[in-house]
């Protein structure tokens, strides 16, 4: 290397050479859109796969909530268990009230638990159909050995 090329910046001076050809090609951009698929096509196309995606969402979800809410055949029993009579080491009466809508009939299983919360006795009794919607129900249940608590395990519906 001579002085006449030696510049300032020593041998790495700025040339005034191209870096790369010049061509007629699209910008930089549109090459890199186009190979990795960012084309508007490609875009507006994605938009309408999620806005039907979106709209299948929202009809499988309205129809859930039509389905569900205005399906009058279910009926539900409610009911609770309000005292219990510890009458012997044998026995224990327990009291419970009962709501099903006139006319169905529900069973209900009423259990005597020890100290320990231990099932020591288990019966399960029909309530019969009523026009009245509650009603209170007392049962015996026989036990085991000593219960210290009588409790309604469940309901449900036997007939409509």
């Amino acid at each position: 290397m001579n002085e006449d090329e030696l510049s300032e910046d020593g041998v790495f001076a700025a040339s005034t050479a191209p870096l790369a050809p010049a061509s007629s090609a699209a910008p930089a951009a549109n090459v890199r859109a186009e190979r990795y698929g960012r084309t508007p096509k490609s875009g507006r196309r994605n938009r309408l796969l999620a806005l039907g995606f979106g709209a299948a969402v929202v009809l499988v979800i309205g129809s859930w909530v039509i389905w569900a809410g205005f399906d009058g055949t279910a009926s539900t029993v409610d009911a609770q268990d309000k005292a219990y009579t510890v009458v012997s080491d044998t026995r224990v009466d327990v009291t419970l009230n009962v709501s099903v809508a006139s006319g169905r009939t529900v069973s209900c299983a009423v259990e005597a638990q020890n100290e320990a919360h231990a099932v020591v006795g288990f019966k399960v009794i029909d309530v019969p159909a009523s026009a009245q919607r509650t009603q209170q129900i007392t049962t015996t249940v026989l036990t085991t050995e000593p219960a210290v608590t009588g409790v309604l395990d469940s309901c449900w519906l036997t007939s409509s």
